[in-house]
Parts: structure tokens; C-alpha cells; sequence
């Protein structure tokens, strides 16, 4: 008992900018997921901490994860780690694309998980691996075919939505690097092979799917999010979530943010707007004077959110003090970006 407690204040400290809920103190929404990760993770692990001020959202996040990468269903978890990982390399999420390395050295091979980190999806020899951790470093632009049978399409363009998302807030809230700093080459691998190790229970269960849904109340699914429809579980969660993240936006971002947030989204390349923030810094010159921190952190978060700082939160706090807002925005934010990407996804999905 007194090792958990030190493990789960270990997992809160990794988290910037908001104060978690505490597990041990938890209530309602945020206590019922906490308990579904704690079963299923055996860990209440940052990513989930870092939603609690915000237990909507919270619970959007969870669903949106859950249903199409943990939950049992087609697909195996090799496959579809693989696809966190390619979204994670794709969004210069250093942390995240620690975890899912970590997770295939036990799922793939080590020379396949390191190949998948350092961006050379070439080098994959894995070919299962190679094309659908290839696809998913692409599949923001729109450009790629899917090559993977149709009756896959819900569980993996599901995590690739799930990953634009939770990279996002990961850069925000959480550290650079998941691994310790300063370790060398070899070390790192072997780091990476003993919490594999540790992993390995968590990677090969197959929980039942469609536990989240009870989580939030039944939604329409959207018509961008047709690629969910074949899969009623994941088309559930989808629905759910992308109105929980809606409210969100609704409550903590002005509609001048987002209004401009989806005029960007439509025009976007898939590319990064620019080297630094002169682009954001120019695109909300145009926003009510009130409205600019906001925009900030908003476009940062969709289009750049490696470069989302302190000055840049503390701007928005100015404005809206509460760790509920600032999760909010970060959410909403970051699922306008994931939602355009499954928008992208969506088209006929072939062997």
C-alpha cells in the first residue's frame, strides 16, 4: 500500500501546469475512471492524471483511448502500438514515443521499436509493422493509402485519432521524455526492456470492449467521423467524446478561437506552420484583444504544441485562472486537430 501511494505521487509530479485529483481522494466521473485505469493499466498513469480537473473531459480521453487501442477487438496490440507510435513521431512527442517504443520491445522486436523512435519506418523489419507504422507517421496529410483490410479501420484510424489527440496534450502537460535522463544508447535499451517487461501483463490482456461507454451520455456520431461507423463500441466512444470535448471548447475557449482553430484546420497541409511562432503570434493580431491568449495557446496546441511554454499558459491563466479551463482548452484544442486528422482518414480503406 505505501509503495502505491509513493508510485502514484511519483506519476503526479510529472504533471505541469495543473494540480491532478489525487486517487485517493477522488470522486464521481474522475474516480470511475481512474478505477477502469487502474484494472486495466495497473497504474493510474499520468496521461490520465493530467485530465482529472476537467472530468468530462477526462472521461472523453479515456473512451477515445480505450475503446479502439486497450479494449480486445480485431486487431492486435502490436499493430496498433505501432500506430501510437508512428502519430507520436509524427506529433515530436518525445514522451509518448518513449511509451510506445517501450511497448513494442515486448510486443515487436527491439531493433523494430528503435527504428519506429528515431523516424526510419524504412528500416522496419517487421513489414505488418513497417506499413501501418508508415501509414500513421502520414495519415495527418491525407496522402497515404491505408494498408489495412476495411474491418480494421475503426480500432486503428481510431488510435491514430486517439494519439493526434493525446500527443498534443502530452507536449503541453507533461515532461520531454518519459526515460531518465542522460542515459546512454545501451542503457536506454535496457531501461526500455525491463518496464516492457513490467508492461507485458497490461500489453496481452485484452479487456472487454465497450466498459468506458457508460462513462458519458449517448451522442450522435458525426458525419467526419464515418470512419468509426463499422464499429459500434468505437463509433459509441467517438460520438461521446467529440461531444464532451465540443462542451469543453463551448465553456473555455471564446468562439473567435474557435472559429479561427477550424478556418486553419481547413486549410491545413499536415505540415508544421513554421519554425517558431511568428505565424501564431500573426494569426490572433486579428482576435478581440481578451480573446489572444486564448488563441495562443489554441492554435499552438492544434499545430504546434511542442512549443506551447510557460509564457504561453501563463498568458491564458491571466484570463482564466482555473486548472478546469486551462484542461479544457488544451482538450478542445487538441481534438479540433485529431478530429480533422480522422476526418482525413476516412476514405475507402483497402488491403
Amino acid at each position: 500500500m505505501v509503495a502505491a501511494r509513493v508510485a502514484s505521487s511519483v506519476v503526479r509530479r510529472q504533471v505541469r501546469y495543473v494540480a491532478p485529483v489525487p486517487a485517493g481522494t477522488a470522486r464521481g466521473l474522475v474516480a470511475e475512471v481512474y478505477a477502469q485505469a487502474q484494472d486495466e493499466q495497473k497504474l493510474v498513469v499520468p496521461p490520465v492524471l493530467l485530465h482529472s480537473p476537467a472530468p468530462p473531459v477526462l472521461a472523453a480521453y479515456w473512451m477515445l483511448m480505450r475503446e479502439p487501442l486497450i479494449a480486445g477487438r480485431v486487431v492486435d496490440r502490436r499493430t496498433k502500438e505501432a500506430v501510437a507510435a508512428g502519430v507520436s513521431v509524427a506529433n515530436t512527442c518525445p514522451y509518448c514515443v518513449d511509451m510506445h517504443s517501450i511497448s513494442l520491445y515486448d510486443l515487436a522486436t527491439e531493433d523494430d521499436a528503435e527504428a519506429v523512435a528515431d523516424d526510419r519506418m524504412a528500416d522496419l523489419g517487421d513489414p505488418v509493422v513497417r506499413a501501418v507504422a508508415g501509414w500513421a507517421r502520414q495519415a495527418h496529410t491525407g496522402a497515404t493509402v491505408p494498408p489495412f483490410p476495411a474491418a480494421h479501420g475503426p480500432e486503428l484510424v481510431g488510435v491514430v485519432v486517439a494519439f493526434h489527440y493525446l500527443a498534443r496534450v502530452v507536449n503541453v502537460f507533461l515532461p520531454d521524455h518519459l526515460l531518465p535522463a542522460g542515459l546512454s544508447g545501451a542503457a536506454r535499451r535496457r531501461f526500455k526492456r525491463a518496464v516492457g517487461r513490467l508492461l507485458r501483463p497490461t500489453l496481452r490482456a485484452a479487456p472487454r470492449p465497450g466498459r468506458s461507454l457508460a462513462l458519458l451520455p449517448v451522442a450522435a456520431l458525426p458525419l467526419d467521423a464515418g470512419w468509426a461507423a463499422a464499429d459500434p463500441v468505437v463509433a459509441g466512444a467517438a460520438a461521446r467524446a467529440y461531444r464532451a470535448f465540443d462542451l469543453a471548447g463551448a465553456e473555455a475557449v471564446p468562439a473567435s478561437v474557435r472559429a479561427l482553430v477550424r478556418d486553419r484546420l481547413d486549410g491545413w497541409d499536415g505540415q508544421p506552420p513554421g519554425p517558431g511562432r511568428r505565424w501564431c503570434d500573426e494569426a490572433v493580431g486579428g482576435l478581440p484583444e481578451r480573446d489572444r491568449a486564448a488563441g495562443r495557446l489554441a492554435l499552438l496546441t492544434a499545430f504546434a504544441s511542442y512549443l506551447v511554454d510557460d509564457e504561453v499558459v501563463a498568458g491564458f491563466r491571466r484570463v482564466e485562472p482555473t486548472d478546469r479551463a486551462l484542461v479544457q482548452a488544451v482538450a478542445w484544442a487538441a481534438y479540433a486537430a485529431a478530429r480533422e486528422v480522422g476526418r482525413r482518414c476516412a476514405g475507402p480503406v483497402t488491403r
